[in-house]
């Protein structure tokens, strides 16, 4: 039974699993936007919440702890920097996951985690386009039912 043991292990042993959680922190908070499968995205909220809450700290214990735990210096002086100063106000909850595809090879639910504070475009609306203009330029259903008959209606006449 595994009464008290939190955590994926995720098929990995203890140095592999940690060197892997490090790898995606450090990716993530360089790129604010990684690709990565569910559970993989799920474990590394919570390192990646520590280290912006170091970063909000932004004392030098705080940042020889994020030295000990990101694999870059680059990385840790831009999570002090940018990354701390844009969630000062916000108290907790700094990543989003959004569900993106299935990979083909094994079918694994492929997801995207990102910094929250990073604008998301919609979907359905081009970059560049507001949700305003997609309404705009998309006739309703009912207008194209009014012309459709509005139309047969002259070509019976003529």
């Amino acid at each position: 039974m595994r009464h008290r043991k939190k955590g994926r292990q995720l098929g990995r042993n203890t140095s592999h699993r940690r060197a892997l959680f490090r790898s995606l922190v450090t990716s993530l908070l360089e790129h604010e936007r990684i690709e990565t499968t569910e559970a993989k995205a799920k474990e590394i909220r919570g390192f990646t919440d520590r280290m912006i809450t170091l970063g909000k700290r932004g004392d030098l214990p705080a940042r020889r702890r994020a030295l000990g735990f990101l694999l870059s210096k680059t990385t840790v002086s831009k999570l002090f920097s940018e990354v701390a100063a844009r969630f000062r106000d916000r108290p907790g909850g700094y990543t989003r996951i959004i569900k993106t595809r299935r990979r083909v090879g094994d079918a694994a639910e492929l997801v995207d985690i990102e910094l929250v504070a990073k604008r998301v475009e919609s979907a359905t609306t081009k970059p560049g386009q507001s949700e305003g203009e997609k309404k705009a330029k998309k006739p309703s259903q009912a207008a194209l039912a009014a012309g459709s008959k509005a139309g047969s209606s002259k070509s019976d006449t003529t």
